[in-house]
Formats: structure tokens, C-alpha cells, sequence
């Protein structure tokens, strides 16, 4: 599975109003693995960028007019993206003014649906954890991934910390090996990577007494429900 992880940064907050994209950051995974490869183009938006969002990113318009517009970027970005999911924090936001984009082109462009599928990785956090901050900042904090270095938004420096979160809130990131030693079935390895070996030890916390009584009369509560039949009950009992 190839996933694309992108963000954007744009000269205000609502294209209809003729905002623009004027930075994009693509970072690519396979399998869940990153590979290394990415996309970061900035992009003459042909017009001012707000004070409001030149507070968020600091991307000047004097930084700005030397770089290409989208149309002469437009047909690499789309070749990268290509047949890829795009994972997107808030994608509603970017993916609105990429097709802005799009159809400002005279050529037949098609909106991005066309091209790529999208994950929006707000949704899910918001699924995930409900009623808690779910921005960025709020994910880094939560899931521990160090955003340090980010005292304003960029937007490759964005997708290579939203592909961290995504991995850590999704399970990790991880590979499937296949082995086979000639004499043994097949045997399956389970990778987990993304972990510090700076990271403190966990802690252990043992069960109570009165903890481990509710949890041997719920255990015979449901071996009465069902029948004799409790699969715990039987793991945590010794064989005769």
C-alpha cells in the first residue's frame, strides 16, 4: 500500500475568496514503512500572502516571487501523488484548495478524488479520542513524537511529523516477514520500530487485592452465563 502524507501551507484560509497554495510537502509510505522519498515544492501564488497567515508559516512574498507558479508545477506534484492515499490532518482544508487549483488550469484537470484516495487524520483522532485537542501540537504531545523544531508551520516539516503520528496512532510502525529455514513451516517476525532506546522503562503496576477479587467473580459470572464455556477462566486455570 503506497500512502502519500501531505500538507499545505497557502496565502490565507478559504480559496473561494482567491487564496492560493504557496508551499506543498509530500512524504511517501509503503507498507507503512517510510521510504525516504518526498515532495516539497513552494509556489508563486501570483498574489499577497495575508498577514494572518504570514504569522503561522512566515513565508514572505518576497521569498515567494522568484518561485514557479502552479501550473509549471502541477504535472510533477500529480505524478507523485498518483494512485497513492493521501493522508491529510484536516484534509477537507487542503484538499478544497488543491482542487481550487486544479480547476484554475486550462488544461482538463480532474479533482483529486480522481487521482488519489484521502484519509483525513483529524476525523480519526476525533474518532479515537473524543472530546480532547486533536490539533497537531496536541497529537505530538500525546503520542510523544518531538515537534521541537517547529516554531512555525511548514509544510514539509508538517507531513514528516503528521507520518510519525499517523504510524504511532494507527499501531506502530511495523513489517511482515515471511522466513522459511528449510526445515521449519514458514514462520512469521513481527517488527516494531519507532520506538527510542532513550525512552524510560515502563511502569508496573500490579493489581490489588480487592482488583483481583471483582476480577475472579466476574471471571465465574461469566463462566455461569456461558455455560462453563469462559475461555479466561480456563487459560488462568493450572491443568489437573
Amino acid at each position: 500500500m503506497r500512502q502519500i502524507v501531505l500538507d499545505t501551507e497557502t496565502t490565507g484560509l478559504d480559496p473561494a475568496l482567491g487564496h492560493r497554495i504557496i508551499e506543498v510537502g509530500c512524504v511517501e509510505l509503503v507498507d507503512r514503512k517510510l521510504t525516504g522519498r518526498h515532495l516539497h515544492l513552494y509556489i508563486n501564488p501570483e498574489r499577497e500572502v495575508e498577514a494572518g497567515a504570514l504569522e503561522v508559516h512566515g513565508i514572505t512574498n518576497e521569498f515567494l516571487a522568484d518561485k514557479p507558479v502552479f501550473s509549471s508545477i502541477v504535472d510533477k506534484f500529480i505524478e507523485f501523488v498518483s494512485g497513492a492515499e493521501l493522508v491529510i490532518h484536516n484534509a477537507p482544508f487542503d484538499i478544497a484548495f488543491l482542487n481550487h487549483e486544479l480547476a484554475a488550469l486550462k488544461k482538463d484537470y480532474l479533482h483529486m478524488h480522481h487521482y488519489c484516495g484521502v484519509l483525513d487524520t483529524l476525523a480519526m483522532a476525533r474518532k479515537k479520542h473524543p472530546g480532547q485537542k486533536n490539533s497537531l501540537d496536541a497529537l505530538c504531545k500525546r503520542y510523544e513524537v518531538d515537534n521541537s523544531q517547529r516554531e512555525l508551520h511548514g509544510a514539509l516539516k508538517d507531513a514528516e511529523i503528521l507520518a510519525d503520528v499517523y504510524l504511532l496512532m494507527t499501531g506502530g510502525q511495523s513489517s511482515l516477514v515471511l522466513g522459511y529455514d528449510g526445515q521449519d513451516e514458514a514462520a512469521v517476525t513481527l517488527v516494531i520500530e519507532k520506538i527510542s532506546i532513550d525512552r524510560p522503562a515502563l511502569r508496573v503496576i500490579a493489581a490489588a487485592e480487592d482488583e483481583l477479587t471483582a476480577h475472579a467473580m466476574r471471571l465465574q459470572q461469566i463462566q455461569k452465563s456461558s455455560g462453563n464455556k469462559c475461555v479466561w477462566l480456563a487459560l488462568e486455570t493450572p491443568p489437573a
